[in-house]
């Protein structure tokens, strides 16, 4: 691991740096003329939630049978204990990924250009917002890690064989520009790690949670189990938290800037946001959160208009009997008004339509009991 501070001159060479074990998986396929094994996988990898099928062939089931176990270092106490910070504080942590993690995401000029490329958030941002969520309830859901079975192992091995598949698909694409860097690199991979881990708990801050030393370790040691998992160099997981903020201030620093892509994306998860929260209570969380999250000048480069303030929330702040003051003093009253509205997109989440014979939005029975979660739409 580096010591702080990273530089842009350490972070620079690992644009180039891809993930070698998936990536030379899928070389393999295509090498080996099994081009329609790699489709059968991607498909298999976009339909169902258990990576191993039998119709992959041989080669590909070994790869994720010796990809699913935990780094040695890994603390399953400290896993069990980031878990339950994720089951207080799950649908606050809900709202943090849309508003402030996929928006940090797309500050990267040169990453976000992959997700340009692939033009499914655009096009459809129901199913790449809901993946994303998906993930993060898979990841920190009760035994998503810390289970040999855990369904956060097996989702992180779909991600990380999907990477590897479209960074070699976006390189052949004539509009890809070498000068981004390679596809879903190790410093793009990193920066959004650090959008689950450490803006997670910066999130959590900036609603007036106050977690204990040990619970933020302990959710950054989760995180950094499944960065591993996926395929992130060790020195990119920071072991604490100084250098997980280094990190993310660092890629910050190296990578974020206004970009045409960057603005289609937010434009594109302000809307879905909009459509998919009942009643016009929430039509502004979204772009409000954004600019509480990130600031002015970051907001403004993802195209938000300046000036955003809590006051466009009139409807939740009723709903919850609270004042807009309340809010800006930065207390627990935040907090809750944002823990409602993660509740109303886990329940909205539940019945929407993914599309491609995807499966649906899934929530343990554990979680929906404990945030209470309605299970009728």
């Amino acid at each position: 691991m580096t010591d702080l501070p990273w530089t842009d001159e350490q972070l620079q060479p690992y644009r180039e740096m891809g993930d070698p074990p998936a990536d030379e998986m899928i070389a393999a396929l295509v090498q080996g003329g099994q081009v329609p094994a790699v489709n059968v996988l991607m498909r298999h990898l976009v339909q169902n939630e258990y990576p191993i099928p039998e119709s992959l062939p041989p080669a590909v089931r070994a790869y994720l049978d010796r990809t699913d176990d935990l780094p040695d270092w890994a603390d399953r106490a400290r896993l069990e204990a980031g878990e339950r910070v994720f089951v207080r504080y799950g649908p606050e942590l809900v709202v943090i990924l849309h508003c402030y993690s996929l928006p940090f995401c797309y500050l990267g000029m040169n990453g976000v250009q992959v997700l340009n490329l692939t033009d499914r958030l655009e096009s459809n941002p129901t199913r790449r917002i809901l993946e994303t969520a998906q993930m993060l309830v898979d990841v920190m859901q009760p035994g998503g890690l810390a289970g040999k079975e855990g369904r956060g192992r097996r989702t992180i091995q779909k991600v990380r064989l999907m990477h590897a598949a479209v960074r070699r698909m976006a390189r052949l694409a004539p509009s890809w520009r070498e000068a981004w860097g390679l596809p879903i690199n190790q410093e793009d991979l990193a920066g959004t790690l650090m959008s689950f881990s450490w803006v997670g708990l910066d999130g959590l801050k900036k609603l007036g949670v106050e977690l204990s030393a040990d619970d933020r370790e302990a959710y950054l040691h989760c995180w950094n189990v499944a960065g591993w998992l996926l395929g992130i160099r060790r020195e990119l997981l920071p072991r604490d938290e100084a250098r997980a903020t280094d990190l993310a201030h660092a890629v910050a620093r190296h990578q974020f800037g206004p970009s045409p892509a960057g603005r289609d994306l937010c434009g594109a998860l302000v809307k879905h946001t909009a459509y998919h929260l009942p009643g016009n209570a929430f039509e502004h969380l979204a772009p409000v959160m954004i600019h509480y999250f990130l600031g002015e000048q970051w907001a403004s480069w993802l195209g938000l208009p300046p000036g955003l303030s809590f006051e466009r929330l009139a409807g939740l702040v009723r709903a919850l009997d609270l004042r807009v003051s309340e809010l800006f003093a930065g207390s627990r009253a935040l907090s809750r008004l944002v823990e409602l509205a993660g509740l109303k997109f886990l329940e909205a989440a539940i019945y929407c339509e993914r599309g491609g014979n995807r499966p649906s939005f899934a929530i343990p029975q554990e979680l929906r009991q404990e945030w209470g979660v309605s299970c009728v739409p």
